[in-house]
């Protein structure tokens, strides 16, 4: 599965031009990155893209810590959409607080918890994990 659409969710623009900079070095990558600088803004463009039939991005890198509408706040409203298929969700974030973990496994389509700063390896290790996942799924229909 070659991942296309990948959306970041995060007010930093370091940690925003960064991972840019890591997916368009990375093979198992398509050509898309949507950017929001907040939870809100997120949620109005993802609603908006169901409404008029658009497929949503494969990914969501999510941060915790936004103004306007944090994560948690952006997922537990996301959780009430009625969706078919929901993308992949990570979170990503400089929290290493244990209650942030244990939150984090409360939500389904939270895939895992990743700590900044994100890396290569990391992403490399991430797309092997879908890939792997995608292929298993694959042969046992």
């Amino acid at each position: 599965m070659k991942i296309q659409t990948i959306c970041i969710i995060d007010d930093d623009p370091i940690f925003v031009y960064g991972t840019k900079v890591l997916l368009n070095y990375n093979c198992s990558f398509g050509s898309t990155i949507m950017v929001h600088e907040d939870g809100k803004e997120a949620l109005d463009s993802l609603v908006a893209m169901v409404n008029s039939g658009e497929e949503l991005p494969d990914i969501l890198f999510l941060d915790l810590n936004m103004p306007v509408m944090d994560g948690w706040q952006f997922l537990d409203e996301f959780t009430k959409l009625s969706l078919d298929k929901y993308p992949m969700i990570y979170i990503v974030s400089s929290s290493i607080d244990s209650n942030d973990l244990e939150k984090a496994s409360e939500y389904s389509m939270v895939k895992d918890f990743i700590a900044k700063p994100l890396s290569d390896k990391v992403l490399v290790d991430l797309f092997a994990e879908i890939e792997a996942e995608d292929a298993s799924n694959s042969s046992a229909k």
